[in-house]
């Protein structure tokens, strides 16, 4: 969305991404997200719950780097690793550049950049707004904000699953064009079923998926402009 055919951000039209989210977000804190919600919450089902445990930013990360892990090992078989510096000595900071030169041009590397840029940010953020969650308005009937907690029913804006599926999925799409339509399709279903199972609210998903998007696509440029090139696996 925010990425030329070059491979260069734009910026223009990152920030008037950035001005309708923002509009959309406060839109919803202030008018629609009640609404919404309520209307979303009667499609609450078995495979939204699944959702919830399949689309997680941890499971995002760890499949990822499980992915990547395989990726290295399938290399080093067919070339000798490097682990020691120029000294002959064992070195990490050898086995690191070495496990970057040999994984770098890989799908899972580029979702794992894509997902982790999202997530540090998306959690630095739901710790500042501290925004309450849903569970609150059904019990109490209260909503608000209790900014710079912990706690994850403080914890609710924006939604992290979304800013994780979108990071990984837009990335997926980004990297093999002929299924965007089906990786963003399923972005915006995991977005949608998080407000159906009661865990966020409309503009938390709104707000998360901008994050993903554009972790995706500033990944993406980032990596490109270094002379990563994409292999499959």
């Amino acid at each position: 969305m925010f990425l030329a055919k070059n491979g260069t951000l734009k910026w223009n039209w990152i920030a008037w991404g950035g001005i309708v989210t923002t509009v959309l977000v406060c839109l919803g804190i202030i008018w629609f997200d009640k609404p919404v919600y309520l209307f979303m919450r009667q499609f609450d089902c078995w495979l939204f719950r699944m959702f919830d445990l399949l689309f997680d930013a941890k499971i995002w990360i760890i499949v990822s780097a499980v992915v990547l892990l395989v990726f290295y090992i399938k290399k080093i078989i067919k070339s000798k690793p490097r682990y020691r510096n120029s000294k002959n000595q064992p070195s990490l900071a050898a086995f690191c550049n070495d496990f970057i030169s040999k994984t770098r041009n890989s799908y899972a590397f580029f979702v794992l950049c894509s997902v982790l840029a999202a997530s540090i940010v998306g959690k630095i953020l739901k710790i500042l707004i501290g925004r309450m969650r849903p569970v609150f308005f059904e019990a109490l009937d209260k909503t608000g904000f209790v900014p710079f907690s912990t706690d994850w029913a403080f914890n609710s804006m924006p939604s992290g699953h979304s800013f994780a599926s979108f990071a990984g999925l837009v990335m997926l799409g980004l990297l093999a064009p002929k299924i965007k339509w089906f990786t963003w399709t399923l972005a915006i279903v995991i977005g949608l079923s998080r407000i159906c199972v009661g865990a966020h609210w409309p503009s938390d998903v709104i707000f998360g998926a901008f994050i993903g998007m554009l972790a995706a696509d500033v990944v993406k440029s980032w990596l490109k402009n270094r002379g990563a090139e994409i292999n499959k696996y």
